[in-house]
């Protein structure tokens, strides 16, 4: 069993969520996506590593199919959104007066959301069965590992990635050409950014990239260590496909279980990237502020009452107060008066006048 398998994916989603109400208020598809991609994907790779801890047992298999599907999704979606950004950044550096916003939020749509989905589409192509189960890990999407696969899925992906190193490095040169006037640059587009922001969001982009490969990488080197297989006939490789094969880790080639171990832990790390990079800035700490004064406020406040409670009691007042009060009753109505910590008063005093029964006052310590 591994405990830090679910420790860590609930830890990487709640710190994807973080940034989530300045994104939300600026409306930026791409980061949205990415967040939401990042935050179902460690939801449930905590909830298999729960479910199948120790375990191999095909407990809900419904779930597994959605799940795997979603794994694939991810895939190809962390790195369409990265180039999303990668995108956005090039609009604004060469072409922002001609840029059309509706035109460019459906193609952030359409890369964020529309192109995973064909993936988890294509994926059906060269899905030889149904899933695999990995004890400790829980069900995993599986590939029929052939020429299809490499067509409709690792080369798209990698071609997206491709196309992200390619628009940063676009947004870099028209950056570098006006870095002299790039702050007046974009105050004449009436841009939200400024130069510093700017170089920011491209140096966290290109990382993102560089991630991305990575990740592409280990998990193409994982799936195609035995060679690629004949794909004979759609008949043939979906022949069996109800099949649901199980892994205990036990019989598991120690080579084998590491490198499971690494790649389920490259979406957790996706995660904590994702925080290091928008949550961890200048302009996140600047909306961090308001969140410490709501936590503090109260915190403060409860310590200056145990201060207040901890001073010496006014001699004649309740031991659980520092002040003594005086109510002045005139008919039905008080009203209470503070005394100082100075003000003596013998409680076995009282104070009358007998004017008239209703304009009487008595003088009562009020404890």
């Amino acid at each position: 069993m591994h405990p830090e398998l679910p420790v860590g994916a609930f830890l990487a989603s709640l710190l994807v969520l973080v940034p989530l109400p300045w994104h939300w208020r600026a409306r930026n598809a791409p980061t949205l996506s990415m967040m939401t991609w990042l935050f179902v994907s460690n939801m449930t790779y905590a909830i298999n590593s729960i479910i199948w801890a120790g375990s191999l047992d095909e407990v809900v298999p419904v779930w597994c199919d959605i799940t795997t599907k979603i794994d694939v999704g991810a895939t190809a979606a962390l790195p369409a959104s990265c180039l999303s950004l990668a995108l956005q950044l090039w609009r604004v550096a060469c072409a922002p007066h001609t840029t059309n916003k509706r035109s460019a939020f459906i193609l952030d749509i359409v890369l964020c959301w529309g192109f995973p989905a064909i993936i988890m589409v294509l994926h059906y192509t060269f899905q030889g069965h149904r899933f695999d189960i990995i004890e400790d890990f829980g069900c995993r999407p599986t590939s029929y590992v052939s020429v299809p696969a490499i067509l409709l899925f690792y080369a798209p992906i990698a071609s997206v990635v491709l196309l992200t190193f390619i628009f940063s490095g676009l947004a870099f040169t028209a950056f570098y050409k006006r870095r002299r006037t790039f702050t007046s640059f974009l105050q004449t587009t009436k841009s939200a950014l400024t130069a510093r922001r700017y170089v920011r969001l491209m140096a966290i982009t290109t990382t993102l990239a560089v991630w991305d490969a990575a990740v592409l990488c280990l998990v193409s080197a994982l799936t195609f260590r035995t060679g690629l297989r004949p794909y004979t006939s759609w008949a043939d490789v979906h022949s069996d496909f109800s099949r649901v094969d199980r892994y205990p880790t036990v019989f598991m080639p120690p080579a084998l279980l590491f490198w499971t171990y690494v790649s389920w832990w490259t979406i957790p790390l996706s995660g904590l990237t994702f925080f290091c990079a928008f949550g961890l800035g200048e302009d996140a700490a600047k909306q961090y502020g308001p969140w410490f004064s709501r936590v503090a406020a109260p915190v403060a406040r409860i310590g200056l009452r145990r201060r207040a409670r901890s001073k010496p009691a006014v001699s004649g007042a309740s031991s659980n107060s520092s002040e003594a009060h005086i109510v002045l009753r005139k008919g039905e109505v008080d009203s209470v008066i503070d005394i100082g910590p100075d003000f003596s008063y013998d409680t076995s005093e009282r104070f009358s006048e007998s004017k008239d029964a209703e304009d009487s006052f008595t003088l009562q310590q009020h404890l």
